[in-house]
């Protein structure tokens, strides 16, 4: 990492990458200029000066004087295209001119850091532009900063997003992105980039399920082998913007940020400082697989808590029992699911407050001594007696009308004055932007969690924010779509530093909260609440490009789904739950003998090789549907492999054709399923040929390195 101070060149230099922009001299706007494979200072300089050079001599009335160039581009100036940042000053001002002032690097552990600090001409305005990169990833971290510099004036922030990513120039720009809705997460769509504006925002306080805050950009000839891959995310679990912006024969610039289009200004107060959430960035030059390996490898090194540890395998009590849950019923579950290998127990709603269904009880965080007598203890004692550890699901943004909480506290919820707030499956939305609110949220999980001993935490979020009005303080209206996250990062941060055995899962009703920032406060997703076998295939594979399989839960569970009403053979159902971390949600109590014991078999050797789907690099082997199609996982030194193969349907008495592996020591030999040994070279050259016949048929095959 390097800054000239007297050209104005910056250059950051990953493993295998390099990235580059020129700040210029005082009146110059700063430009992007280079991200790819590894470059010199001295070409960084040779990129400044002649992208500086070629886009003044290029200039021309109607156009941005830096035309999507701009390494952050601001809101008045020569600039008409979107704006990172937008303030807005006293007097109605909403134009910002800048000047660099200084610099800084700093070296730490594993990383290096470079601010870029930048004043206002005419107003009490700081802008420093954060980067950081580390000693092992290619992954590149950005942030913003703005800071009042003024004892008296208050600034509005309109726009403030953490980066503005740059790709070339090209012929094509095709933008790799997942979309989808509820029980449909994560679905991979593709789009061209045309002149124009690509909006992709989530509007509801949450990360979103009919969009991730991700993409991928390539010339269109990209593959999961090959090809120039530009991708970047955002580490933020409320609404966001990511906004891409190109004219003819120009680059693409992706804008990414929290909070969506018209949420209200942010008030900056004399002297107070703002921060974004970190965008990551990172280039790949091996296709759609070699930028998911990048992403995982950040994750599990630099964003995941405790990410060495394998998680157990769960079993939760919801498809069992709903809402009808108490002590006995509950018991005999733990007892059954301990005889199948599952390494830890979650009791799921219903537990708590006069809560039968989903109409009342939120909010009310005490245990119903109608079906749990004597408190949760002797329960949690008798799972721990099975050797299960023991896990809770909670809500603890949401109440519902009929509770106690809200009985004694209606003002804790967004609401407007005068006006009927709407419900969403019967439950309104804790205000946690108030201060006391979060306070008195953090009570009751932290009382909780003291007087039971408990090793999971299931943190639900079942609806959107509606209604985001804060009658008592309607000038930090502005703040609470902000606020609400940094609150809840708050609370789970403060619980995990005071119970630090206690692992979290994020869940949103399903995939709504699934992101880099809840991330790294907790410990696995829930990423959908479909739990269909097909359809999770095609949820799971999307999740992929992104997220870690260490992170990714997934459930068997009962027939027909609730979803499709489909039938498929319990042996495809788990091996579509091993491909990350597994966990049982069926009604045990309904099993057979013989389903119980495949389901023994399939979970001792799950804990067999879990290891390496849960730590190693992740191959997908084709598309979801397609013929036969496999994900593949390998250890860090290539002794072990594990695919897991699938086949949706069978057409014609036709065969699979060979899969070809990947990620192997082509010179190593590999002994398969402790039969025959071939060498690394033919398994990625050739393939394997599963022995696959009918619908929904899967398969798992090991791989041993011999020598």
């Amino acid at each position: 990492m390097t800054f000239d101070a007297d050209t104005g060149v910056l250059l950051l230099d990953t493993p295998h990458t390099s990235y580059s922009a020129y700040v210029g001299r005082e009146d110059d706007i700063p430009v992007h200029t280079y991200w790819g494979p590894p470059i010199t200072a001295e070409d960084a300089a040779y990129l400044s000066t002649s992208t500086a050079e070629r886009l003044a001599s290029e200039w021309v009335c109607f156009r941005s004087a830096a035309n999507r160039h701009e390494e952050y581009p601001l809101h008045g100036g020569l600039q008409f295209g979107r704006a990172a940042l937008s303030v807005e000053f006293p007097g109605a001002v909403r134009t910002v001119a800048w000047r660099f002032a200084r610099h800084e690097i700093t070296a730490e552990r594993g990383h290096q850091e470079l601010a870029l600090w930048f004043q206002a001409r005419h107003q009490e305005l700081t802008v420093t532009l954060h980067y950081r990169v580390y000693d092992d990833s290619d992954v590149i971290d950005r942030w913003v900063t703005v800071r009042n510099d003024s004892t008296v004036d208050t600034v509005d922030v309109h726009r403030l997003d953490s980066a503005a990513w740059v790709t070339p120039e090209q012929p094509r720009h095709r933008m790799t992105h997942l979309t989808g809705r509820w029980a449909a997460e994560t679905q991979v769509r593709r789009t061209d980039l045309t002149d124009g504006h690509l909006v992709l925002e989530s509007r509801r306080g949450i990360t979103g399920h009919h969009a991730n805050p991700w993409f991928a950009i390539d010339d269109g000839t990209a593959t999961e082998e090959s090809g120039r891959v530009y991708s970047a995310t955002l580490h933020w679990s409320g609404s966001w913007r990511m906004l891409a912006q190109r004219e003819l024969d120009e680059p693409a610039q992706v804008l990414f940020g929290w909070g969506h289009e018209g949420f209200g200004p942010r008030r900056l107060e004399p002297g107070e400082v703002l921060w974004t959430p970190v965008s990551s960035g990172v280039f790949t030059a091996d296709g759609f697989g070699a930028m998911s390996h990048a992403w995982h490898e950040y994750a599990l090194r630099h964003v995941l808590p405790n990410s060495g540890d394998l998680r157990p395998v769960l079993f939760n009590s919801w498809e069992a029992t709903g809402f009808d849950v108490d002590e006995a019923g509950q018991r005999a579950l733990a007892r059954k699911a301990a005889d199948l290998g599952c390494e830890l127990f979650v009791l799921d709603d219903g537990w708590f407050g006069r809560r039968s269904g989903d109409r009342a009880g939120l909010g009310d965080w005490w245990v119903n001594t109608d079906r749990f007598p004597d408190g949760l203890k002797p329960l949690i004692d008798e799972v721990h007696a099975l050797g299960m550890g023991f896990g809770l699901w909670i809500e603890p943004e949401m109440v519902n009308p009929d509770s106690d909480l809200y009985r004694a506290h209606p003002e804790w919820t967004y609401h407007y004055a005068g006006r009927e707030p709407h419900t969403m499956r019967h439950q309104l939305v804790l205000n946690l932007a108030r201060p006391d609110v979060a306070e008195w949220v953090f009570g009751q999980l932290d009382a909780l969690l003291s007087a039971n001993d408990i090793q999971f935490v299931k943190w639900d979020m079942n609806r959107p924010f509606t209604d985001t009005g804060w009658p008592e303080q309607p000038d930090r209206q502005g703040r609470l779509w902000l606020d609400h996250v940094t609150a809840v990062y708050g609370v789970i941060d403060a619980l995990r530093r005071k119970h630090p055995g206690v692992a979290f899962e994020a869940c949103s009703g399903g995939g709504g909260r699934v992101d880099f920032g809840i991330m790294a406060r907790t410990d696995q997703f829930w990423p959908s609440d479909n739990t269909d076998a097909l359809d999770r295939r095609h949820i799971q594979h999307g999740f992929s490009h992104l997220y870690p399989a260490r992170t990714m839960s997934c459930w068997v569970t009962d027939l027909p789904t609730f979803i499709n009403k489909r039938r498929v053979p319990l042996t495809y159902r788990f091996h579509v739950a091993m491909a990350g971390v597994l966990g049982i949600g069926g009604d045990l109590n309904a099993w057979t003998a013989e389903q119980a014991e495949e389901a023994r078999r399939l979970i001792a050797q799950y804990k067999e090789m879990r290891h390496i789907v849960q730590h190693g690099r992740l191959h997908r082997l084709g598309e979801p549907g397609r013929s036969a199609s496999a994900v593949q996982y390998v250890t860090a030194d290539r002794k072990e492999s594990v695919v897991l193969i699938y086949q949706e349907a069978q057409q014609y008495d036709s065969n699979p054709a060979p899969i070809r592996l990947r990620g192997l020591a082509p010179e190593g030999r590999y002994r398969i399923d402790r039969g025959a040994v071939l060498s690394g070279a033919l398994l990625m050259g050739h393939g394997i040929t599963p022995q696959l016949t009918g619908d929904y048929a899967s398969t798992l095959v090991r791989l041993e390195l011999v020598t």
